[in-house]
């Protein structure tokens, strides 16, 4: 494992990517079809999707890192250890069992960084859980229970941000027009405020029991394809 960060940092990878003191733009984050199709190829025996897999979500030991330690005098060692984390987030998970792969190697970044921190106390008493390890951006205490109880939304975000993208293109390809039409009104995908059924059907020209039946049969379209 220490092999593969070795690797990673020779190839310029996480100095590429988790530039942690500053702003950076990282790639897009996969697609969960293009993330699905990876793992297989990954079980299948393909290194570059094991890669690919691995840098496409540094974008999680970043996040962690300058959300938990922005303080942190270590942060390239954390970098590292929350990068060991990743990587084994991406060898252990299974595509097939329905979970969202940045939840899980969210909390496998967690972990791990929270290891790190219990393994330098090895040789100490047993650790508290409301031990002080660092301070957030305000200067507030961060404790061990901080890391372990907060919800952390990053994967939530990217999820949502993946769904919506595509309902958007399941839009414009399995709509017709006057379905498109009122979908967009509704739910606001334009850009401009949702508009209540009675609203869209003044905007029309139709009654408003007609455009509820035509959104009901749009949301069915889009419901059997998501």
């Amino acid at each position: 494992m220490i092999h593969e960060i070795i690797l990673l940092c020779l190839s310029g990878a996480l100095i590429a990517f988790l530039q942690v003191s500053g702003t950076h733009s990282f790639p897009h984050p996969l697609s969960a079809e293009e993330e699905k199709s990876l793992f297989h190829a990954m079980r299948d025996g393909s290194a570059d999707a094991r890669n690919t897999l691995i840098c496409r979500n540094l974008r999680l030991v970043s996040h962690i890192i300058r959300k938990y330690y922005p303080t942190a005098q270590n942060q390239d060692d954390l970098v590292s250890i929350g990068t060991v984390g990743l990587i084994k987030a991406v060898d252990t998970f299974d595509p097939d069992k329905g979970a969202h792969f940045a939840t899980y190697a969210s909390r496998c970044i967690q972990n791990e960084i929270l290891m790190h921190f219990r393994a330098q106390k090895k040789l100490s008493s047993e650790v508290s859980m409301q031990e002080t390890i660092d301070t957030d951006r305000e200067g507030n205490p961060l404790t061990y229970m901080d890391i372990i109880a907060e919800e952390d939304t990053i994967a939530d975000d990217l999820d949502v941000r993946i769904q919506c993208d595509k309902v958007r293109r399941l839009v414009a390809e399995i709509l017709d027009k006057r379905e498109r039409e009122i979908i967009t009104m509704r739910y606001g995908l334009g850009g401009t405020a949702p508009m209540a059924q009675r609203q869209c059907a003044e905007k029309l020209g139709i009654s408003r029991s007609y455009v509820s039946r035509i959104e009901k049969a749009a949301l069915e379209k889009l419901r059997n394809r998501l």
